[in-house]
């Protein structure tokens, strides 16, 4: 073991995200993820290969795929001795499958890994009451007819019904969008701002479309070639006419079109040992400098916290990992953001640039900083490209390493993504 190992980034692959219900609506979780899998098995020629390690995940899943990664390592063209694991933390499970597979390369344990994510909406689990599951599972158990009878006789009307799943924080019975409603109220963050900032989204994205970047890092999937949240003929004038889907009365200015729509997809990255992957002829995109994991207390003093709310973690999680790797914000070259809503973004950049944020709460001098527009999410994020969930961090880091070797060594990137339970997590990658 040795403290001298680089872990950097080879490549990725992705499927394009496609809406909820739509494209992939018959495709499970496991497929999804299978899928990514194998289109960066045939992209680096791995296939029959043994991989150290395979670490993914996924936010909404059923019961029957509690080992998931394994299942999705099995059904893909890997060597079947590869090794896999679950991992978890809500929309940074992605980019701390990365953190995760990087960390095992430095210490020596592993000379290679694949890290990711995937979510489907569209197979998200539907659960039934808990009187309807206990009144089931005595049927299951019976063993008579007339029991089997007796069990299905103690359902009552109120316990045949379904439960809709939930995305909300179980503290605060609020959805992330209710949530963020709150802090973009707190942050004064403007309708006309966020709007503009999705569009921004969309047109860079399409951008990067057109001028082939995704075609090393995307594989078409159920005949999906481009990622279907993608809105090449929107405009500031259509995103105006949109209602309010989240927050209440005239302050409500989150609407679908400046919010990351629900969506299916997978998104994997392979990481190596810097000097295993030059013997084996393989592309060294950028390395894995550093992590940082913050949380913050969304609900504090009993309260659902607004100015520091449910997704402002990364506001914390990103000084403390520049702190350590003596860098200040404007020392980066390009910049990755998570948009889950334009909101989101825009209060992180806001709360960066507060004097008084930044020294009541981070405990600064003064303001961190602020970030060059030219250089933040360069080819679109997460409103134009959709969000399924587990899969945004493989997306951002196969993005960003990719973006930084074609700018050259020493170039630097910062990813931040935020995650429910007021959880956050930032990275540094280098191009080498």
């Amino acid at each position: 073991m040795t403290s001298q190992r680089s872990a950097v980034v080879v490549g990725g692959n992705r499927i394009p995200f496609a809406r909820a219900r739509g494209s992939y609506a018959r495709d499970s979780t496991q497929d999804l993820l299978t899928a990514a899998l194998d289109g960066l098995v045939a992209r680096y020629g791995l296939a029959g290969r043994r991989i150290g390690e395979v670490a993914a995940g996924a936010v909404i899943k059923h019961g029957t795929l509690l080992n998931l990664t394994r299942e999705a390592v099995l059904g893909s063209a890997l060597a079947r001795d590869t090794p896999a694991c679950d991992l978890q933390q809500a929309c940074g499970t992605g980019l701390e499958a990365v953190t995760y597979v990087a960390n095992k390369i430095r210490l020596g344990q592993i000379d290679t890994g694949i890290a990711g994510g995937a979510d489907s909406i569209s197979d998200t689990p539907v659960e039934i009451s808990r009187g309807a599951q206990q009144a089931l599972m005595r049927f299951t158990a019976a063993r008579t007819t007339p029991a089997r009878l007796q069990a299905l006789a103690g359902l009552r009307p109120k316990d045949l019904r379904f439960v809709a799943p939930q995305i909300a924080e179980p503290r605060t019975g609020l959805t992330m969008g209710e949530s963020q409603a709150l802090t973009t109220l707190a942050w004064n963050i403007t309708r006309e701002a966020q709007d503009a900032y999705a569009l921004d989204s969309h047109r860079k994205l399409a951008a990067a479309w057109d001028a082939g970047f995704f075609d090393d890092l995307v594989t078409p999937h159920r005949g999906v070639k481009r990622d279907e949240a993608l809105r090449t003929d929107t405009s500031l004038e259509k995103l105006a006419k949109l209602p309010p889907v989240f927050g209440k009365g005239p302050g409500a200015t989150m609407t679908a079109g400046n919010s990351s729509p629900l969506s299916d997809g997978a998104a994997v990255v392979l990481l190596a040992e810097e000097e295993w992957a030059r013997g084996h002829h393989l592309p060294v995109l950028a390395r894995v400098v550093d992590a940082e994991v913050a949380a913050v207390d969304h609900t504090a003093n009993g309260r659902v916290a607004a100015t520091e709310g449910l997704l402002m973690a990364p506001a914390r999680a990103v000084p403390r990992l520049l702190a350590r790797n003596g860098l200040a914000l404007g020392d980066l070259d390009l910049y990755e953001i998570h948009e889950a809503f334009a909101a989101t973004v825009l209060s992180t950049l806001a709360a960066w640039a507060d004097a008084d944020y930044c020294r009541d709460t981070l405990g600064l001098d003064g303001p961190l900083g602020t970030i060059d527009p030219a250089k933040l999410n360069v080819t679109g994020s997460s409103l134009a490209a959709g969000h399924p969930f587990a899969a945004t961090g493989g997306r951002i880091v196969a993005t960003l390493a990719k973006l930084l070797a074609e700018r050259g060594p020493g170039s630097r990137g910062l990813i931040s993504i935020c995650a429910a339970g007021g959880q956050g997590i930032a990275v540094i990658l280098e191009a080498v």
